[in-house]
């Protein structure tokens, strides 16, 4: 044995012996929890104005047999003036429960008397627990449906390894009570610690701090980071993993994955889990994330959160990224090889700051969360990729909000939604994201750059680790930017018509690009006859140009000329999603049948709803394109997420054979 081997050795003994299991406490908040009463929420049962949920203690075990977690969990709870007679009331979502039970602060736990109430389709059942007057704690017992929406179970075939199933969850926007019973609204932040016990061989992480167990050994860390190769396999045939969250949080941003993963430092704070089969590629591809840490906090303060980490999740996640803290998940449609989709990463690193510090306080406030984001995600590609491929990025994003305006009626138009009696996955359009976006960039233009920086930064200060509402916005905004500075009348930005109305000031930003000028040009020159495809500059396009060129064309481009760039170009077998996803549009359009393979093959290994449903709702226009979308979708459906079923079963007219 070599002596660093017996130092090794040594070493992980003493970490065992000093994390012996203890019983499970409360995680103590970082940051002072705000007093301020949350904002009546539609899309939840729950009383927070009464009785407040400010912890819980998950401990659940997974089935992959069964598709279902079971377990317990703790909440403790904290009661107002208003709240001393009142019960508590919990989000559920065609949840098991099993049973309810109460205790004071160092007392044992005695059954309460609970109540499931009638179902809901959009916000499911309120869980209603009578409370002793000197509760402080509230345990259920409980298991998930196999159905939740939240939860999607793959098949090892559905993974890139093919030898093990795997589990994650997508909490947000209202899905968290399909797999928890808890307040599950924006406006109530809580910390929390979890149990969880996994199969051998699996690997499972948090949104959390972490640490590995099995039988009686504990490994001290954060999951796979600190195991070295020779820990020993997991003892019998469950492995248990603890995890805590210190900082107050939403309940949407509480995640779960189980799988076969590795993990590969990306710097100090930074690292990527993945499946074996990806981790490589994905590592790569994320190597810039230390930078994009430390550019964000030179210009909006620091990262609050100890670590950024991504889990790049099998095909079928239904977003791009999820910025559930400490661990983003993440579509493998961005790993291009080029780094050319990393303004995802970007993204979910943005909200960071505007959403996880600073939460909307209901969805009807989402733009406080992806507007702001959205802004910051082009500050930080900016800053290390360079002023044009922001550019380009900027202008690409105004197409897509022009489209989104065409289509959309004037009452979803508008940043502060009214969402009352709808389902909050309305909200997730092009407005909130790049309206609101642009809104901030004209803050910018109008009071420069340095000024808003440092208005922006106070923001996310003064509001740190609270959720608020578009209002509490406006208020800050007038005290701290508008009313402290000195703007022209031509100059001044109307705030209640960016909010409050449909479509876009007339005052409002365009961003140019004089890359995507020059591809429009040369798309023109191309469609007229005078540039044969051959002699088309393409060679050192970027992404950005590749999908100016294609969104250039018209959408009757014939068959004829579809054929002669794909034959020069090889766009029907592109590895970029986001060019071959707007190939296979134009495709559709234009029946242009070499690329009717990829298209199912595309539409059955990717799992994107951004992508699926204009592919879906553009072959449903016609009769033989709808013919062709329901025999994908037969083949595709079990592979898709529930959040996404959910839409293409209503675009396709699916019906449960």
């Amino acid at each position: 044995m070599s002596s660093l081997f017996r130092l090794f050795s040594l070493s992980l003994l003493l970490a065992l012996v000093s994390c012996a299991q203890s019983p499970k406490q409360p995680a103590q908040h970082d940051e002072p929890l705000t007093s301020a009463e949350p904002a009546r929420d539609p899309h939840s049962y729950s009383n927070p104005a009464q009785v407040r949920v400010r912890h819980l203690s998950l401990d659940l075990e997974v089935s992959f047999e069964k598709r279902i977690l079971q377990g317990n969990v703790v909440l403790d709870i904290e009661r107002t003036a208003a709240g001393s007679a009142s019960p508590l009331i919990l989000d559920t979502h065609d949840l098991n429960i099993t049973q309810a039970e109460t205790a004071g602060a160092s007392s044992e736990f005695v059954p309460a008397k609970f109540e499931l109430g009638p179902k809901d389709r959009i916000l499911g059942s309120p869980l209603t627990i009578q409370l002793l007057p000197r509760t402080f704690r509230v345990r259920v017992h409980y298991s998930s449906s196999p159905q939740a929406r939240a939860l999607q179970w793959l098949t090892p075939a559905q993974t890139a390894g093919k030898k093990y199933p795997f589990l994650y969850s997508q909490s947000q926007a209202i899905y968290a009570r399909t797999w928890i019973p808890l307040q599950d609204s924006p406006g109530v932040r809580i910390t929390y610690d979890a149990r969880v016990r996994v199969p051998r061989h699996f690997i499972a992480v948090m949104s959390a701090e972490g640490n590995f167990q099995t039988g009686q050994a504990r490994f001290p860390g954060n999951t796979m980071r600190s195991l070295p190769s020779s820990v020993p396999t997991e003892v019998g045939s469950v492995a248990q993993y603890s995890f805590q969250m210190t900082q107050a949080i939403p309940s949407y941003l509480i995640a779960l994955a189980v799988g076969d993963l590795e993990f590969r430092p990306l710097g100090p704070r930074a690292g990527v889990y993945a499946e074996p089969a990806v981790i490589a590629r994905a590592a790569a591809e994320f190597a810039d994330t230390e930078i994009m840490i430390e550019v964000t906090e030179k210009f909006y303060g620091p990262y609050r959160w100890d670590r950024y980490d991504v889990l790049v999740l099998p095909p079928s996640f239904p977003y791009g990224g999820m910025e559930n803290p400490r661990l983003t998940f993440a579509t493998p449609t961005i790993l291009a090889g080029d780094k050319s989709l990393i303004a995802l990463v970007a993204h979910e690193l943005a909200h960071s700051w505007s959403g996880n510090l600073v939460t909307n306080a209901t969805w009807s406030d989402f733009w406080l969360n992806e507007g702001f984001t959205t802004y910051v995600q082009n500050r930080i590609v900016e800053a290390v990729y360079g002023t044009e491929r922001a550019q380009m990025e900027a202008v690409l994003e105004r197409q897509d909000l022009q489209e989104a305006i065409r289509t959309k009626p004037p009452q979803d138009q508008l940043l502060r939604l009214e969402l009352q009696g709808r389902d909050p996955e309305e909200a997730v359009t092009d407005i909130p994201y790049i309206k609101g976006a642009l809104f901030l960039r004209h803050l910018e233009s109008s009071y420069g750059r340095l000024r808003f920086d440092t208005f922006l930064r106070g923001y996310f200060d003064h509001f740190a680790f609270q959720s608020i509402s578009t209002r509490d916005f406006v208020d800050y905004l007038n005290q701290n930017l508008i009313q402290s500075a000195t703007v022209s009348a031509s100059l001044a930005v109307p705030v209640e018509e960016w909010i409050f109305k449909p479509g876009l000031p007339a005052t409002a930003p365009q961003p140019k690009s004089e890359a995507l000028a020059k591809v429009e040009a040369e798309a023109k020159s191309w469609l007229e006859g005078r540039l044969p495809t051959s002699k088309l500059q393409t060679s050192n396009w970027s992404f950005q140009q590749w999908l100016q060129f294609l969104r250039s064309l018209p959408a009757d481009l014939s068959p004829e000329r579809m054929r002669e760039l794909d034959q020069v170009f090889h766009l029907t077998r592109s590895g970029n999603a986001e060019i071959v996803h707007q190939w296979l549009l134009m495709a559709i359009r234009s029946q242009y049948i070499p690329a009717y393979s990829r298209l199912e093959e595309f539409l059955i290994t990717v799992g994107r709803r951004k992508f699926l449903r204009p592919l879906y709702t553009e072959l449903t226009k016609t009769p033989d394109g709808r013919e062709r979308a329901l025999a994908i979708y037969k083949k595709a459906r079990s592979g898709y997420h529930p959040i996404a079923v959910a839409t293409i079963d209503e675009i396709v007219g699916w019906k449960v054979e």
